[in-house]
């Protein structure tokens, strides 16, 4: 279990679940014993709870009653909801950084990570690949100087981030979509084209969530061994 040094117990233990869950590790209704993990992890009881408390906040847990934590289904209603939220949010961030970027040098943070990207690309890591994507997210907060839509978007990272590694991790392809989406979102940027970024932040939205529709039903399709 790795995390910040800042971080708290349990939001390392938060982290630490977060990123089996992500990866597929800990598949849908899996259930998450609280004393197994305290065993494995050497931790408290209460910080494994107020870290579960903290997943089901990220959509990557759900806490029955009587029955504790299970890892949360991902569903094509689930995704569709999750996307359909998502486009919104990611078109709220788009016109706030173009309407709010003052210097063209304020942009210039957006190409040192779409530089990453393709460093990411080259090598075909799709960890690192992923976070860098959320990189190019969180450069555009300070734009939008609005507390609320990045506290959603961030809870909503994991579970986006969920979607990603499925759609990775069958088609590595899509990691060279992504990039060129970026690379034809920045021009965009600067001339402030808000129609058109909005329109490719859509599209891109809409793609993704078909592809994550498909392998749900691939995997559905696979007969149980």
């Amino acid at each position: 279990m790795t995390a910040k040094a800042q971080d708290s117990l349990a939001e390392q233990i938060a982290q630490h679940l977060a990123e089996r869950i992500i990866r597929g590790e800990l598949p849908a209704g899996e259930r998450i014993g609280e004393v197994k993990v305290t065993q494995a992890l050497q931790v408290s009881r209460s910080s494994v709870r107020e870290a579960l408390l903290i997943l089901q906040r990220r959509h990557l847990v759900e806490i029955l009653p009587h029955r504790g934590a299970q890892v949360s289904a991902l569903s094509p209603r689930h995704v569709r909801s999750l996307y359909e939220l998502l486009a919104q949010l990611y078109a709220m961030l788009c016109r706030a950084t173009l309407r709010n970027w003052r210097e063209p040098a304020q942009l210039q943070v957006f190409e040192d990570i779409q530089q990453r990207l393709h460093a990411c690309l080259a090598k075909d890591d799709i960890d690192a690949f992923v976070s860098h994507s959320f990189e190019l997210m969180r450069a555009a907060f300070p734009f939008a100087d609005n507390p609320f839509l990045q506290e959603t978007l961030e809870n909503l990272l994991p579970a986006v981030s969920r979607t990603y590694h499925l759609i990775l991790e069958r088609r590595r392809s899509e990691m060279r979509r992504l990039v060129e989406t970026f690379d034809a979102l920045l021009p965009l940027l600067l001339i402030r084209d808000e129609q058109r970024a909005v329109q490719l932040l859509e599209a891109y939205v809409r793609h993704n969530c078909s592809l994550v529709l498909d392998a749900l039903a691939d995997s559905e399709s696979v007969p149980c061994a």
